[in-house]
């Protein structure tokens, strides 16, 4: 058979995998439906009664703060990986080794930053919006430019969220995904705005359980295929797929035990610690020691949906070692190799194959869903109450809200077509959020632990890091685009190929046929964008601060500073509001025994 038989014999998708597929987007709906009429009745039965002013945004966005710790976690989860992660991580795995899964040490580490730094004050404030943070610790110009910086980067990558399930379907049903892209975002639209939070989390809770079942049937099915898991891990160990840390402290080299631990843990943090649609969901929980629950959960999680995703990239080699797809041409995209290795595992098996896309489009969906609220939480706090001369009505902010839904989900279907002509997904969304994040988190990292730093000093220090991480990244991309600067990929072979293929121009990928160009200094890791973002605005204020003169310590809020800081800064004020804390509570209790 040639490879156009075969491609085609692989797209499989039958009766009951449509069913299975149309069930998981019909139950999303549902939801969404479900909490948009309980919320509705709810708000009804208070109508004439006296409700705080607001009450339906704190609803809508942060489900009156009174969310339940594992939903939260799971939708967490769900959120981070979203598709991007499932087929990312697996094809990094197989086109560049091992060395990538040292990033699960970054997570730990972004862990215990949220327990100890961010969570105490995050809670103690109640935010609606991350960013009004900003304007206490700093003024309107820093909140402006966090809410700037978060709106335009969720906009540039919620297209990717919805190209990646549209690809993985067209991979196995051969429909284009301009047909299937309008069709993902219209659903997550509707229980998104109907819904709110409530929706975006139980939808989130659903989305993880069939993301999980997916990989592990295609993890627990590949590896008997191949002759079990030992027979898996010889044939990427002889590959040198499977690789000890690279301790090289070269930036410009792709994955180390560096770029993925160090790097890999400032982008976690930036991406979990201050970022508006993690962050919502940690303050939608009671009390802080739930939203540290949530935390750990949240990483257990992580562990095991990107665990799996790794395991699930071996496979792919371990099945392809000696056809490579790529190479043959059997498929177009790198990112459509998890969902080739789907069909040909999974596609004898009624309805199985169709699970695993639903979960591919369970992750998109549910960080597609979280994009689209937490924008919102972010244009309705920082961009239009805050310039208003009388509060909005509830009706004016249910429209505003839903409106921004609507136009936002638009926007992202029509950028699709740019997303399509770009690099692999993973890499691409970590440099998109690298450049945007880095300096939002050296921003963030200045207000909770260096008081003496003000708003001009941060404004500069930002402008720097935004300026660098931007440059660094066109520069690079422009060079990868004209061939000037090339990754090596591990070798792989079509030797064993059982099927006919136009080998004209046929191209066996080894480190030893490809000459690499010199490196240039901006060449770094991808996964170092955010730590350069990052340490350029804090180096850069801090020096500034040291131009301009420092601020009085004593004149900003303890409450806006992380917990750990307080004590080194603060002793004098901290004493006293403890004192005066004290003799409050022995004035209470003596005029209750008079």
């Amino acid at each position: 058979m040639d490879i156009a038989g075969v491609s085609e014999s692989l797209k499989r998708f039958g009766w009951p995998d449509y069913l299975v597929f149309i069930l998981m987007l019909a139950l999303c709906s549902a939801i969404g439906v479900f909490f948009g009429w309980q919320d509705h009745v709810k708000h009804k039965k208070m109508r004439g009664r006296k409700v705080r002013r607001g009450s339906e945004a704190l609803e809508y966005l942060v489900g009156g703060r009174k969310m339940k710790v594992f939903p939260v976690a799971m939708s967490l989860v769900a959120s981070l990986i979203s598709g991007i992660g499932l087929l990312g991580t697996s094809t990094e795995i197989y086109l560049y080794g091992t060395q990538y899964c040292f990033i699960l040490i970054g997570v730990v580490l972004m862990g215990l930053v949220l327990h100890f730094f961010y969570l105490p004050v995050y809670h103690e404030l109640k935010l609606t919006s991350l960013y009004e943070y900003l304007s206490r610790r700093f003024d309107n110009r820093i909140r402006l430019f966090g809410s700037l910086v978060f709106v335009l980067s969720t906009v540039v990558k919620m297209p990717i969220m919805i190209y990646v399930p549209a690809l993985s379907f067209s991979a196995v049903t051969g429909v284009n995904i301009h047909i299937t892209t309008p069709v993902v975002c219209a659903i997550t639209v509707f229980y998104t705005s109907v819904g709110g939070i409530k929706a975006v989390v139980w939808t989130d809770v659903i989305q993880s359980v069939v993301m999980i079942f997916a990989l592990i049937m295609v993890a627990v099915k590949a590896t008997f295929a191949v002759g079990g898991l030992g027979t898996v891990l010889q044939i990427n160990y002889d590959s040198g797929r499977i690789e000890p840390p690279i301790w090289d402290i070269n930036p410009t080299i792709r994955s180390t035990i560096w770029t993925t631990v160090i790097g890999g843990w400032v982008f976690h943090c930036a991406i979990n610690g201050i970022c508006q649609s993690m962050v919502q969901r940690y303050v939608s929980l009671p009390t802080l020691r739930d939203a540290r629950k949530a935390v750990w959960i949240f990483v257990a999680g992580v562990f095991v949906l990107l665990g799996l995703s790794m395991y699930n990239g071996l496979l792919l080699y371990a099945i392809y070692h000696d056809c490579d797809p790529l190479t043959t041409g059997l498929v177009k995209k790198k990112d459509q190799l998890v969902p080739l290795l789907v069909m040909q595992i999974l596609g004898d098996y009624p309805g199985l194959a169709g699970c695993f896309i639903a979960g591919v489009f369970s992750a998109s969906l549910s960080s597609l869903s979280t994009g689209l609220n937490s924008i919102t939480a972010v244009i309705l706090e920082d961009f239009i109450k805050p310039y208003r001369k009388s509060a909005l009505s509830e009706k004016a902010t249910a429209i505003i809200m839903k409106s921004t839904v609507i136009v936002l989900g638009t926007l992202s279907t029509g950028m699709v077509f740019i997303v399509e002509k770009l690099g692999p997904v993973l890499q691409l969304a970590i440099t998109f959020a690298g450049v945007t994040y880095g300096p939002l988190l050296g921003i963030f990292t200045i207000g909770f632990v260096m008081p003496y730093i003000d708003s001009t000093e941060t404004i500069i220090g930002a402008g720097f890091g935004l300026l660098c991480s931007t440059l660094i990244v066109y520069f690079t991309q422009m060079d990868v685009a004209s061939g000037r600067l090339v990754f090596p990929e591990k070798p792989t072979s079509v030797e064993n190929c059982t099927y006919a293929f136009d080998n004209s121009t046929l191209l066996t990928k080894s480190f030893d046929d490809i000459e690499t160009p010199e490196a240039k200094f901006y060449h770094v890791s991808y996964l170092y964008y955010s730590l350069i973002g990052t340490t350029v605005t804090i180096v850069v204020a801090n020096l500034c601060a040291l131009i301009f003169g420092k601020r009085d310590v004593e004149n900003v809020d303890p409450a806006l500073l992380s917990p750990i800081v307080r004590k080194f800064f603060m002793k004098e004020k901290m004493e006293m509001k403890e004192y005066l804390k004290v003799e409050t509570n022995d004035m209470i209790k003596r005029s209750e025994s008079m």
